[in-house]
C-alpha cells in the first residue's frame, strides 16, 4: 500500500533533500528548498505484482506515420518536420517579449475549421488577448479562451471541451493544490507538466506549453522538463531587431536544429522566405571589415555578414568582443593569426559581430573571421561577390566542410561570383557551377587569394 513522503526540493538546481536546508549544497543558492509530496510505494510480495503487458518481438509491430496538421506557416512547419503531431507536447521557450504569444496566437488562427482550440492564459486577461487579436485582425470562433492558473481546473475544462489543439500561457503560472511549493519552483513544473500531458496524450490532443527563459538562455524550471516533452522550440532574437528565428532542438517527430525565420510587424509574425537575401540585403559596397560566409543551420544554408573591427588598445590588456559567434572560438583564431599568418594583433582591440542579430555556432565560418580580422586589421576591403566557408585548425590549416554542394548553390542563386572553400571540399565536387571556385589549403593561401597578403 502507498505511504505518503514529503521532501524538500531546491527551487534552482532539483537538488532533493529529506529535510529542509537554508542553503543547497549542490549551487550553493540560500532558501530555495520547497516542500514536495511524493508516494512511496512498499515492498510487494510476487503475487501481488499483476502482468498487464507481455513483451513482443519489435518485428510484429507495425510502424505507422503521424498524422500531422500543417500550421499555416510554412517556417513553422519546417522546424516541425511537417506540422502538428496529433497528441503531440511542444515546448515553446524565448525571452519576455519575444514574441511566444504573438506566435501562438497566430497559430490558433492558421487552423482555422481544424477544431476547437483551448487558449490558457495565466499570465494576461481576456481582454489583453482581444486587443491583441484585434490588432492583429484574428476573428475565429473555434478559439476558446480560460484564464485560470489552477491546474485541476484546466484538465477539467479539457475533459469537457476535448479540443484539438490546447495552449497552455506560459507553465511557470500554474499552480497545483497538491503541493505546498510556490508556483513556478521546480516541483510545480514538473507535477503540472506530467499531469497536461497525462491528460493530453490519453486524448491525442496536440499541446503546446509556452515556458519562460532564464539569464542563461535556458527554459526556467526542471531540466527533466524538456526531456518530458515531444518537441522543444527555442524563439530567438535581439529585443532590437525585427527579425525572429524559430530553432528546434529537440524534436522526436523530425529533424533537430532546423530554424524558421520571421519579422515582427504590427499585425505580428511574417515569414521570411529567403533569409539570406534579407540579411545581406543592407550591406554597403565595399567596406573593410565585412564578408559573406555561408552557414547551415539545419537542412537550410544561410548566407549571413560578419564583420569585424581592430583598434589599437588603450589599455594593457587587449579587448576582445564577441557577438552572434562563440567568445572563445574568435580567442582560438585571432592566435591563428598571429602564430601562422604574421598579424600583430596583441595590441589591437579585437570585434566581431554577425549582422541581424542571429547567432552560428558551427565551425564552416572560422575562415570568415580569420579574414575578416584581417581585412579590418591592413584596411583591405574583401570583394562584395566573394562568399567564404571554411573550418581552421590550430596549425592554420583550412579544414573540410559538410553540405558543401548546398552552400554553393545558395550563393550561386542570391548572384555571388566566387566562392574559397576547402581544398578537399573542392577535390570531391561532382557538379558544375557557374561560380569561381577556390580551394585553399591553410589560412595563408585564403589571405593571398583575397589581397589581405
Amino acid at each position: 500500500m502507498a505511504k505518503n513522503k514529503t521532501i524538500f526540493v531546491c527551487n534552482e538546481c532539483g537538488y532533493e533533500s529529506a529535510k529542509w536546508l537554508g542553503k543547497c549544497p549542490a549551487c550553493n543558492s540560500w532558501n530555495t528548498f520547497y516542500e514536495q509530496k511524493v508516494e512511496k510505494y512498499t515492498d510487494m510480495n510476487k503475487s501481488d505484482i499483476k502482468v498487464n503487458n507481455i513483451p513482443q518481438p519489435l518485428n510484429t509491430y507495425k510502424g505507422q506515420e503521424c498524422e500531422r496538421t500543417s500550421t499555416g506557416f510554412e517556417e513553422l512547419d519546417r522546424v516541425l518536420g511537417g506540422g502538428l503531431v496529433k497528441g503531440s507536447l511542444i515546448l515553446l521557450g524565448g525571452e519576455p517579449g519575444i514574441g511566444k504569444s504573438t506566435l501562438i496566437l497566430q497559430l490558433c488562427n492558421k487552423v482555422k475549421g481544424e477544431g476547437k482550440v483551448l487558449y490558457v492564459s495565466g499570465e494576461e486577461s481576456a481582454e489583453q488577448i482581444k486587443l491583441r487579436a484585434d490588432r492583429m485582425k484574428i476573428s475565429n470562433d473555434d478559439i476558446l479562451f480560460l484564464g485560470e492558473t489552477d491546474i485541476s481546473v484546466v484538465n477539467q475544462a479539457i475533459v469537457d471541451l476535448n479540443p484539438k489543439l490546447v495552449i497552455i500561457d506560459s507553465i511557470q503560472t500554474m499552480y497545483s493544490d497538491e503541493l505546498s511549493a510556490a508556483a513556478g519552483s521546480v516541483s510545480q513544473v514538473r507535477e503540472i507538466t506530467s499531469q497536461i500531458m497525462r491528460v493530453c496524450k490519453m486524448r491525442a490532443i496536440t499541446t503546446i506549453i509556452i515556458g519562460h527563459v532564464t539569464k542563461d538562455g535556458n527554459i526556467a524550471g526542471p531540466r527533466v522538463l524538456e526531456h518530458m516533452v515531444d518537441t522543444v522550440l527555442y524563439l530567438e532574437g535581439e529585443r532590437y531587431f525585427s527579425y525572429r528565428i524559430l530553432r528546434g532542438v529537440k524534436n522526436r517527430f523530425g529533424s533537430t536544429n532546423e530554424i524558421g525565420m520571421f519579422e515582427m510587424k504590427q499585425e505580428g509574425m511574417c515569414e521570411i522566405e529567403n533569409p539570406s537575401e534579407i540579411l545581406i540585403s543592407e550591406r554597403e559596397d565595399n567596406p573593410s571589415g565585412s564578408c559573406i560566409v555561408a552557414s547551415m543551420e539545419g537542412t537550410r544554408p544561410l548566407l549571413v555578414e560578419l564583420q569585424a573591427l581592430t583598434a589599437q588598445s588603450v589599455f594593457g590588456i587587449p579587448k576582445r568582443t564577441a557577438n552572434g559567434i562563440d567568445y572563445n572560438r574568435l580567442a582560438l583564431l585571432i592566435a591563428v593569426l598571429e602564430k601562422k599568418a604574421g598579424l600583430m594583433l596583441g595590441s589591437q582591440d579585437v570585434y566581431c559581430n554577425v549582422v541581424g542579430g542571429i547567432r552560428i555556432n558551427e565551425p564552416a565560418i572560422d575562415l570568415g573571421i580569420v579574414c575578416v580580422s584581417a581585412s579590418s586589421f591592413k584596411n583591405i576591403p574583401i570583394p562584395s561577390d566573394v562568399v567564404i566557408m571554411g573550418e581552421v585548425g590550430l596549425t592554420g590549416e583550412v579544414r573540410r566542410i559538410n553540405l558543401i554542394e548546398k552552400r554553393l548553390k545558395e550563393a550561386e542563386k542570391l548572384g555571388f561570383k566566387k566562392c574559397i572553400i576547402p581544398e578537399n571540399n573542392k577535390k570531391v565536387l561532382k557538379e558544375k557551377y557557374k561560380l569561381d571556385i577556390i580551394g585553399v589549403k591553410n589560412v595563408n593561401e585564403a589571405m593571398q587569394k583575397l589581397g589581405l597578403k
